[in-house]
């Protein structure tokens, strides 16, 4: 049941094979995440690939064409064909394309459309066995490949449509793929196309431009020699799939070799033999591949990176691929000879050059403070950028700045009054977020300084923002989302040294939460040492109003205060009856002093007191007095 025409590999999820027996056919489904999850359908079909992310199957059975969603177990399209299907496979999770044997169609799973014709096939390849298939991210570059054996050697011939123009070229090629790479210097990537042929004379991968970007430097046009051992003789390319981030082609041979290609510079990185029996069937893997060969063997290729750049030093010596590839793919081994050429640039005077160089290096290596003090020291020419800035610039462009380079691009930026370029680059994620850089933006705008306070996780100075900022009702809820337990009471302290009535309403929110997170004696504290009586007023004005017993010492301070400093104030709290558990002889002593003589005689329970106070006429109201005389004893009122 391992062959080219009963298993497919459309994706590093799924394998199928179509299983038949003398008592059923079946396709059995192997899921590559967990090949423990293998199950079984019986199903009659000629060939069955699954989608390369879904549980879904496409099913073709002669001309008629049918597409099930496995886990709901309902047809999703189907569709019949007025010529036979020779090939077909996926080309993204929602298009199959279709191959007769005259034209190629993309059909779409998704609405009511029939499959769309693209192209109509090109002569050369009649006669031909169609192995693969492929298109560009855009789907207006698509490759269609078989091949024939005549006179006993296997020829392989493409047909390489542009949809734009709506031309075909024939080129002799066994395995093409579309890919992209960055070139230096370039604002977006370069399309290329990759594509291998052996001919009678010998056999040689290709790399070229398509679809060129205005402003991007050219690409020319690569080609390398492919290597065969003599053991060899009738082995042909099969499959080529690239892996974007090493920006390497994976080819893999009918007779189980593969081989390593750098995209930019067309050099072979890498050449062995993976398996002893054919290979017939790849897909893309972890930047890797994934293959299968006849005994049924799934073989995974992949780079490892700790070894790659220092096995193309010593093995190829290519000290110019292994640097760009070091650095395109942050890989280890190339440390010294940045080092070298970094220290080179300098002593040349190519700052730029080595501005940009440093900002480039694998894993950061050159991005340290010291490279930063040697580059902020240098001057650039007139009208030129800095060489430090041209260091920033290049980072910027691809990446983000690490924490002390935040730090050193936000000091000049906030001198120079350029604070949007901060909230542009916070909002691009270009920055790394410290409480130092918040520290730093924290005199220059204190919203801002939030933004990087809660992106750095620095929840003492988020809250004290919140606090100075009056959003005090997000202050609790964000300390319980990050499991944060600030000491509350020095907190207070601070917000009221720079705003009495925002610390008031922070005070009044810490009291109301359940549990109290401080007590009204943490903040009466507070606010006393700081002489804040306006806002110790309002605060215990609003904490006591439950009028409690286990209250009264504060509410003794209450009148106090305000007796001492804002008689008036006092007078209209006695007025409105509000607190009943204070110290009445003590305050009573209060009000006679301040001049409240009717408070006073309210409070005072003592004859002598009463007698002492009560000789005031002048300044009492008549009415009043005589009612108060009225409710006294006859001996009192006689004494």
């Amino acid at each position: 049941n391992i062959s080219f025409n009963t298993l497919t590999l459309q994706s590093d999820k799924f394998i199928c094979i179509r299983e038949k027996t003398a008592q059923r056919e079946q396709v059995c489904i192997v899921d590559l995440e967990d090949t423990t999850k293998t199950f079984r359908r019986p199903i009659t079909a000629d060939s069955a690939i699954m989608n390369p992310e879904n549980k879904i199957i496409a099913l073709k059975a002669g001309r008629n064409l049918q597409v099930f969603n496995l886990e709901l177990k309902a047809k999703v399209k189907s569709c019949m064909m007025s010529d036979d299907v020779q090939y077909w496979r996926w080309i993204t999770p929602f298009d199959i394309a279709l191959v007769t044997d005259t034209s190629v169609f993309h059909w779409s799973i998704e609405g009511t459309s029939s499959p769309v014709k693209q192209f109509e096939r090109n002569g050369s390849l009649n006669g031909t066995q169609i192995i693969s298939y492929c298109t560009n991210a855009k789907m207006n570059w698509m490759a269609l490949i078989g091949i024939s054996a005549p006179q006993g050697r296997i020829v392989g011939s493409m047909q390489l449509y542009n949809k734009d123009r709506g031309a075909s070229q024939n080129i002799e090629a066994h395995a093409a793929e579309f890919s992209e790479i960055w070139l230096e210097g370039a604002s977006q990537p370069t399309q290329v196309f990759a594509f291998t042929a052996r001919n009678a004379t010998g056999s040689k991968l290709y790399v070229v431009e398509i679809d060129h970007v205005e402003g991007n430097p050219p690409f020319q046009k690569r080609s390398s020699d492919i290597f065969f051992p003599p053991e060899a003789v009738n082995d042909f390319p099969v499959a080529m799939q690239a892996g974007a981030k090493y920006e390497i082609v994976y080819m893999v041979t009918k007779f189980g070799f593969i081989h390593l290609f750098d995209l930019e510079t067309g050099a072979c990185v890498f050449t062995n033999r993976i398996s002893g029996d054919t290979v017939f069937v790849t897909t893309k893997h972890d930047n890797g591949i994934i293959a299968v060969n006849r005994k049924g063997q799934v073989l995974s290729v992949g780079i490892n990176e700790d070894n790659v750049i220092p096995y193309i030093l010593q093995n190829s010596g290519n000290v110019e691929l292994a640097f760009r590839m070091a650095s395109r793919a942050n890989l280890p081994g190339a440390d010294q000879l940045y080092v070298q050429r970094f220290q080179q640039l300098m002593s040349q005077g190519q700052y730029g050059d080595a501005a940009k160089m440093a900002a480039s290096s694998p894993r950061g290596m050159l991005r340290t403070e010291n490279t930063i003090n040697q580059l902020k020291n240098l001057q650039s020419p007139p009208g030129q950028l800095s060489p430090i800035l041209q260091y920033f610039a290049t980072i910027l462009e691809k990446g983000e700045l690490n924490r002390y380079e935040s730090i050193e691009l936000a000091r000049p930026v906030l001198v120079s009054n350029r604070k949007a370029l901060l909230e542009k680059w916070l909002k691009e994620d270009k920055l790394e977020c410290s409480e130092e850089l918040g520290d730093i933006v924290q005199p220059h705008d204190a919203t801002l300084a939030l933004s990087v306070y809660l992106r750095a996780n620095a929840p003492a100075k988020v809250v004290v923002c919140f606090a100075q900022s009056g959003q005090f009702d997000k202050i609790v809820l964000y300390c319980k989302k990050v499991g944060y337990t600030p000491d509350w009471v020095p907190l207070l302290n601070q917000v009221a040294r720079a705003d009495g009535d925002k610390a008031c309403e922070f005070a009044l929110s810490l009291v109301k939460e359940e549990p109290p997170l401080v007590s009204a004696d943490q903040v009466y504290g507070v606010f006393s040492s700081l002489s804040m009586v306006q806002q110790t007023t309002r605060f215990l004005l609003e904490a006591l109003k439950a009028n409690n017993e286990s209250d009264a010492h504060l509410q003794t301070k209450l009148l106090e205060i305000n007796l001492l400093n804002a008689p008036q104030v006092a007078d209209a709290i006695l007025g409105n009856n509000m607190f009943s558990h204070f110290d009445r002889p003590y305050i009573a002593q209060l009000a006679e002093k301040a001049g409240l003589y009717q408070r006073a005689l309210e409070l005072y329970d003592n004859l002598d007191d009463i007698k002492r106070v009560a000789v005031h006429t002048e300044v009492l109201n008549a009415e009043w007095l005589v009612g108060y005389f009225g409710n006294l004893s006859v001996d009192d009122s006689l004494a």
